[in-house]
């Protein structure tokens, strides 16, 4: 099965389904254009799609502009949910690659264990990155005392997108600031005759941002990142004080039938809101900014917005989800200069400015910020205003992240007390045999 998305001249692909073996190539190559130190197939793998790929894509072309004596052979995961398996079957099918995108920590300690990672550190001073990219950035891609990622962008997953008209409808003046506000604006918008006030897109993953965020502002940071390392267990009070708060938002009518919640990966569930018209609020990443712009054709802080999530009082409220997505070099792959060089122009101005241009923070200090819109502006400052702790998700082993996201669905379908205990459990069991 070949991937639809469209690819740029100069860049070749493979495509490979994720899961499973069969694998199609569409070869494109370029001709060399001027003596260049960097030269050579450069041969990445890469698991995104839609428009975002066009942003990646968009970004290789630019880069090929600048080294034209290189290519770019593309190896493309497809597929549905994680795509972590994917590249596991890729890379342990022989595939030999010198750049990958990851945004999965937890994965990128799995590869670097095996042995397959380049550390970074010579590189991010002989490139300059420390002077363009911060310390933080820095030790988000390291595993101990090596640098293994290199971020080039990040996202608030903190952050409820919403379509403006949708609230003018219902009469609510301004998107609710706390928690009782948020809760009772799910009348408002029912009566205005939309299906269903929250966007739950319970198919696979997605459906677990609203626990994060929550264990987040009921808990805190630190509980948190002790349940990703399993420092406390998932029967601890604290998370079952998150899901007992994501259950009452669920049993205030909120989100409709529990089968249409398990129908729609994130996607479909945007769709609902921003095309179909039928639901108004939606929990998930950046990326949706980039759909909304370039799938949608909407205009940013004229057709939607974004708002972080809503106050609490207990406590937190100072806290929010974020993920990133990084660059990985491997130990085999066959062009490590041009890799490097690679990673080095998604630091550059004109990288960092085409996704800023695309609705996508770059953690590049040569991004010019006055490009980002409205929702990306609010994003930003939540993320530089917070308590940060990385999407609990792609913290969690392999293993367990299935069993975790498994269990969630079985909440969705039955948010009671006692069944909270039994999910909780559950989720507990697994963990005790994956770290």
């Amino acid at each position: 099965m070949t991937s639809s998305s469209k690819f740029v001249p100069e860049i070749g692909r493979r495509t490979l389904l994720a899961g499973a073996g069969s694998a199609a190539l569409l070869a494109v190559t370029g001709a060399a254009r001027a003596q260049d130190p960097v030269s050579g197939e450069l041969v990445v793998l890469n698991w995104l799609g839609g428009s975002e790929l066009e942003m990646m894509h968009a970004i290789h072309k630019a880069f090929l502009a600048k080294y034209p004596n290189v290519t770019i052979r593309e190896v493309a995961i497809t597929g549905q949910g994680d795509m972590r398996g994917g590249i596991r079957t890729a890379l342990m099918g022989g595939e030999v690659v010198d750049v990958l995108f990851n945004t999965w920590p937890a994965f990128r300690k799995e590869l670097a264990d095996a042995g397959m990672l380049r550390p970074i550190d010579d590189q991010w001073k002989s490139f300059g990155w420390d002077k363009l990219v911060s310390q933080s950035w820095k030790d988000l891609g390291s595993i101990g005392d090596k640098t293994y990622g290199l971020t080039y962008t990040f996202g608030d997953r903190s952050g409820i997108w919403y379509k403006k008209e949708h609230l003018a409808k219902a009469g609510i003046a301004e998107p609710p600031k706390t928690w009782d506000e948020f809760v009772a604006s799910f009348a408002k918008l029912t009566n205005a005759g939309y299906a269903a006030p929250i966007a739950i897109p319970g198919k696979y993953w997605a459906h677990a941002e609203w626990f994060e965020t929550l264990l987040l502002r009921t808990a805190g940071v630190e509980t948190a990142a002790k349940l990703g390392a399993h420092e406390i267990p998932w029967t601890d009070p604290a998370v079952k004080t998150a899901l007992t708060k994501y259950a009452e938002m669920l049993t205030s009518g909120c989100c409709g039938a529990p089968n249409t919640m398990l129908a729609n990966d994130w996607d479909g569930e945007a769709d609902q809101v921003f095309q179909a018209n039928a639901k108004n609020y939606l929990l998930i990443g950046m990326w949706m900014n980039n759909r909304a712009k370039n799938d949608y054709k909407l205009v940013e802080g004229k057709d939607y917005g974004l708002f972080q999530f809503p106050s609490l009082g207990m406590g937190h409220d100072d806290t929010s989800s974020v993920d990133a997505k990084e660059l990985l070099v491997t130990t085999n792959g066959p062009n490590p200069k041009a890799a490097d060089a690679f990673l080095d122009f998604w630091t550059s101005a004109e990288a960092a400015n085409i996704l800023a241009k695309a609705g996508y923070a770059s953690p590049s200090s040569n991004v010019d910020a006055s490009l980002y819109g409205e929702a990306q502006k609010v994003a930003t400052q939540a993320v530089a205003s917070s308590k940060l702790q990385f999407v609990l998700g792609d913290l969690l082993p392999g293993d367990l992240v299935d069993e975790y996201r498994v269990q969630l669905q079985k909440f969705l379908q039955d948010p009671s007390t006692a069944n909270i205990d039994t999910v909780l459990a559950a989720i507990e069991t697994k963990a005790q045999g994956s770290y």
